[in-house]
């Protein structure tokens, strides 16, 4: 294999302690850590796991904002270990149902006290600082866990997705090929929840280029804090939702983002409206759309916006481009055809940054991964969900969820189409949700972000766009609209406003 874990993650964080030891390689709540401080709490822990015996690779990791949290990920990883993140925020129940569900026997937290009773506990932050003495275990299988991320599941339990080490290390190599480039003196953000992938991205890329990663405080509100960070430190480069820029959207024209060079809009589908104006704000920068299901190790896709250019987009969102360098992306239909260029199907994904699917689960397993001929080899893939087409130049345009869509009066509607169209003459956020009302038939709920007004002329407009089936039934205001914790417009939410 031409990329393995240790070439693309482990040797470069040790090279950069080795070349950097008096950069800083975290700034938390506004204090700096330099690489040699790092190192030694990696050391320290590392040491300190040789006292705690594991039978198992999977060790949970209370998922705090500090050092000690960043440096136990390393120290697991260089002795052949797995990590399992539990947010100190979320239910103890439901950190016990994952502690279950992975069998945990042994939990690393940096708390001052644990919450945890049923496991062996490595208190990190009451462990001594030791020199930097940092050795890799060397017999590690590329097919081994790197680190497993419990996501909602339908059946009321989280499921959890097994990333390996060499779905780790393919997409580090493909990022590295989209040509963004980071080095030591780049100051890089790390926005997202370590519950949540593209934090991974966040720290990995900034950490093997040596460069200082910005995290973000729990109890912070991010777009806020993310602001400061951005003005006072100069960020460099950065991954955020749109939603994120959606709350910034009021300051722009008081923002100073002069010092992003690159900026990367994940997470959820991107505005070509939201995009315009963020270049007004931030003048410097290159503005990527990454794309990708955890399924596939962060991102799978990405599409690089051109300033004042014709950016691709359908229903005024932005393409997700092509599949990243170990990536392979296809359009499929129903019975698992490829679709011919501009005609809409299921994008499904394969290649080394696919999982291996989920903790403990054959019957998702079975239903989320197929196996298809392709030139000859049969590959296995993922079903996304997501429905895309292929336009003539082969980038990838976003058409929704698949569950995206609603069957009216017997027809099959795209609710992305209703929100554009309201985004169009409105120039506000809207999000539509189908629900079946108390006859059982299906209606469209509409939720705009605004204080309340009369909406007369906005259906009269939509009525010149669209069908009458296609028209919302049901209008809601929403000043602010609730994200979750990926900062991701919270739909979930907002259809338990549906009455």
């Amino acid at each position: 294999m031409k990329y393995t874990f240790y070439s693309q993650v482990l040797n470069p964080v040790l090279q950069s302690i080795e070349k950097y030891p008096d950069r800083n390689a975290f700034c938390i709540d506004e204090k700096f850590y330099t690489y040699s401080d790092f190192s030694k709490r990696i050391s320290a822990i590392y040491s300190s796991l040789e006292k705690h015996s594991t039978t198992k690779q999977q060790v949970g990791l209370v998922i705090n904002d500090d050092l000690d949290t960043y440096a136990s990920i390393f120290a697991l990883w260089l002795k052949g270990l797995c990590y399992v993140p539990l947010h100190p925020g979320w239910p103890l129940d439901r950190c016990e149902e994952i502690c279950s569900q992975v069998g945990l026997s042994l939990i690393l937290d940096s708390s001052s006290k644990t919450r945890y009773t049923g496991q062996e506990v490595l208190m990190t932050s009451s462990v001594e600082d030791l020199s930097a003495q940092l050795t890799y275990t060397s017999n590690v299988d590329e097919d081994d866990l790197a680190y497993i991320l419990f996501t909602s599941g339908s059946t009321g339990k989280p499921k959890g997705v097994q990333l390996m080490r060499k779905n780790v290390a393919a997409f580090m190599d493909s990022f590295w090929q989209t040509g963004i480039e980071i080095n030591e003196e780049d100051r890089c953000l790390q926005a997202f929840d370590l519950s949540f992938d593209v934090s991974v991205q966040s720290y990995l890329v900034a950490l093997t280029r040596g460069a200082c990663v910005f995290t973000i405080p729990h109890g912070q509100v991010k777009y806020v804090y993310a602001s400061g960070l951005i003005e006072d430190h100069g960020i460099t480069f950065g991954a955020m939702a749109p939603s994120m820029l959606r709350y910034l959207q009021p300051y722009f024209d008081e923002m100073d983002a002069t010092s992003l060079k690159a900026c990367i809009l994940t997470a959820e589908a991107c505005p070509v409206n939201l995009m315009e104006e963020w270049y007004n704000c931030a003048t410097n920068t290159e503005i990527y759309d990454f794309y990708g299901p955890t399924e596939a190790t962060i991102y799978c896709t990405y599409y690089k916006l051109t300033r004042g250019g014709n950016n691709k987009s359908l229903n005024g969102i932005i393409s997700i481009g092509r599949p990243l360098a170990n990536c392979i992306g296809l359009i499929l239909d129903e019975a698992g055809n490829e679709l011919p260029t501009g005609e809409k199907g299921e994008f499904c994904v394969a290649g080394d940054q696919v999982t291996k699917g989920y903790w403990d689960n054959p019957e998702k397993n079975e239903s989320s991964f197929f196996y298809k001929e392709v030139n000859g080899e049969r590959i296995r893939f993922y079903h996304t969900g997501d429905l895309c087409y292929k336009d003539e130049d082969g980038d990838i345009m976003y058409s929704g969820r698949l569950d995206h869509q609603a069957k009216i009066q017997g027809f099959r509607v795209e609710l992305g189409e209703i929100e554009f169209h309201a985004r169009e003459f409105l120039k506000k956020n809207a999000v539509c949700i189908a629900f079946d009302n108390e006859k059982c038939l299906t209606e469209i709920a509409m939720f705009i972000e605004s204080t309340e007004f009369n909406a007369e002329d906005l259906l009269a407009y939509m009525r010149t766009k669209m069908p009458s089936y296609m028209i919302p039934t049901r209008l809601f205001f929403i000043p602010v609209f609730p994200l979750n914790s990926n900062d991701k417009t919270d739909k979930v939410k907002l259809k338990g406003m549906i009455k």
